[in-house]
């Protein structure tokens, strides 16, 4: 690679690392710049997700000290449903094409941009009419795990909408768990898309190296920051990203 091609993934990789520790999207940095690169959609995406693990393992031990429950349920058992969600997801994305899915994220980041947006006051809605228990938050962190092995995009901002959504937690006070289910599922993938060869190391190195600053960054950047800017950025973030999946999807 040029100097020019590692110095965009390095900085691709800075950024997408700070962009997962403080609201997740940190792909929607990552992914375009891999394929300005030249790399084919799918290799860019495992290549993306290989880049991205070492910052999201890096963020997760930043708010170690932060780690709780999350609707009833322990880190633990969400961490081992995400995984194995992780290595299904994966193994998807390895052998089947990914035109179909390419039309379903627009929608997915649409519903997450609209559950943020609602905040607290749709999941006391919620919960004034069904009873939300630990068995649908196992369940949907099983999809959540599946979806983020089989392409990751925005699969942080949906994990703070569903878990704001479910358990009625502040985006703040989901860094932790968030960020190390972001870690986890990169993890499960990681070992899947490795092993099939579909990762381009030339581009993955410079980005891993800035994945790991900016995952340290952001991490210590969001434990100082307060519950409404947190909100806003997620907000924004899942707004651009929403519309520019749309463009790509349907324009």
């Amino acid at each position: 690679m040029s100097i020019t091609g590692i110095l965009l993934a390095g900085g691709a990789g800075i950024l997408g690392g700070a962009m997962n520790a403080l609201a997740g999207g940190g792909t929607f940095a990552t992914l375009p710049a891999l394929i300005a690169l030249g790399l084919p959609a799918n290799s860019a995406n495992a290549t993306s997700n290989v880049a991205l693990l070492p910052g999201a393992a890096t963020s997760a031990w930043a708010f170690r000290d932060e780690l709780q429950p999350v609707g009833g349920v322990g880190v633990p058992l969400l961490a081992a449903i995400t995984f194995a969600g992780g290595l299904g997801g994966s193994i998807l994305l390895a052998v089947t094409p990914t035109h179909v899915f390419d039309l379903l994220i627009p929608w997915l980041l649409l519903f997450a941009f609209v559950v943020i947006a609602l905040g607290q006051r749709a999941a006391d809605a919620l919960r004034a009419r069904v009873t939300i228990g630990p068995h649908t938050l196992l369940v949907v962190q099983a999809v959540l795990g599946v979806y983020g092995g089989y392409f990751g995009g925005g699969v942080g901002l949906m994990t703070t909408a569903i878990y704001g959504l479910l358990a009625g937690v502040s985006p703040r006070a989901l860094f932790a768990p968030r960020t190390l289910m972001l870690a986890v599922a990169n993890l499960a993938a990681a070992i899947v898309f490795v092993a099939v060869g579909l990762i381009r190391w030339a581009a993955c190195l410079p980005m891993l190296a800035g994945g790991m600053v900016g995952g340290w960054v952001g991490a210590h950047i969001g434990k100082r920051l307060s519950p409404g800017l947190v909100r806003g950025w997620t907000l924004l973030v899942t707004a651009v990203t929403t519309a520019v999946f749309f463009a790509r999807a349907y324009f």
